[in-house]
């Protein structure tokens, strides 16, 4: 079997369908993963998604042409919280899983955060241990938990909060 080459790079306005699309296989897939629904952003025409890319710093992973992962970022805009950004949205195909793409997509983000803040913040279901060990192995800590942080219908999830100092 041959090595797959892997490439990230930040995506841009006409990667919008890719983006759609594997955003809402994210959604599907993993509805305790992620603040919104699919419900919610299936109903968003392709222009929604391509703004959303324009607004934000979203990385993408690609085997050859195929989009295969997400990771965004975004930096707080108040004055006395613009040294903090936020890793979001981090999607892996579950087929493209288990080859370090996760870590990649990481990595991007983190280096594009580094040129904005002084700190990188997520928020992870407790109850995601790949991720959890994924983010430790960035140089995530849990500084804290927000229970029942998220609610799917009657289900509540726990939220891990992690931060990683990007000056020290």
């Amino acid at each position: 079997m041959t090595e797959q080459v892997i490439s990230v790079r930040r995506l841009e306005e006409a990667d919008a369908e890719a983006y759609r699309t594997l955003r809402l296989e994210a959604l599907a897939v993993s509805p305790e993963s992620f603040a919104s629904t699919f419900e919610a952003e299936s109903a968003e025409p392709l222009e929604w998604f391509a703004e959303r890319l324009q607004r934000n710093a979203v990385f993408g992973a690609f085997r050859a042409a195929d989009l295969v992962g997400i990771a965004g970022f975004f930096a707080h805009a108040g004055a006395k919280q613009r040294h903090k950004g936020v890793l979001w949205g981090m999607y892996v195909r579950p087929a493209a899983s288990g080859v370090g793409i996760g870590r990649l997509l990481g990595e991007s983000v983190i280096e594009h955060a580094r040129r904005q803040v002084e700190l990188l913040q997520l928020q992870v279901v407790s109850t995601n241990e790949p991720a959890l060990r994924l983010y430790a192995g960035l140089g995530f800590s849990r500084y804290g938990l927000d229970r029942r942080g998220l609610k799917d219908r009657d289900r509540y999830f726990d939220e891990v909060l992690m931060v990683k100092v990007l000056d020290e």
